[in-house]
């Protein structure tokens, strides 16, 4: 069965939030790096590289029922933070967020009795799950450790496996 307009238009708009969170993810690296934060950096790096792939997944699975994607343009990301908490921080915020629009494009496809849509949705509203639990625990390590031992975190966010 081909997607309809109303659920290809929601996929790509979320396609578009996945990609601001790549861009995000990435410029946290970047900025990671910039304050020499090597383990930070690249854990943040594959954050980016997995938002990427969310991404091309929803695009393939647009394409593969007969949908066009549209990309439109994405706005810019913030730049400066003033510690590596305050980025996690934000990483946590930002995940709650995405939260909450991948719910909408699960409701999205429940309102279009899109089948198909509501299990691929599934595994993303289970996703975040993971993604909020994750930032959580690196929160936690912040507010369980002293502050000298931030380069301690660094070293364990820079063993994350791609």
């Amino acid at each position: 069965m081909d997607i309809n307009k109303t659920m290809q238009d929601a996929f790509n708009a979320q396609i578009s939030h996945e990609l601001y969170s790549s861009n995000l993810y990435l410029q946290m690296a970047f900025w990671f790096r910039k304050e020499g934060w090597k383990g930070f950096a690249a854990w943040m790096a594959k954050q980016s590289d997995e938002e990427k792939r969310h991404a091309m997944d929803m695009a393939d699975f647009v394409l593969n029922r007969g949908g066009e994607v549209k990309l439109t343009a994405i706005e810019a990301v913030p730049t400066e933070w003033s510690s590596p908490k305050e980025v996690f921080e934000a990483t946590m915020e930002h995940e709650k967020h995405i939260s909450l629009l991948i719910d909408k494009l699960a409701e999205v496809a429940d309102e279009q009795k899109d089948r198909a849509a509501s299990n691929f949705c599934d595994k993303y509203v289970d996703e975040q799950v993971e993604e909020e639990r994750s930032i959580r625990d690196i929160l936690n390590l912040f507010r369980h450790r002293d502050g000298h031992t931030i380069a301690n975190i660094d070293d364990i966010l820079g063993t994350r496996p791609a």
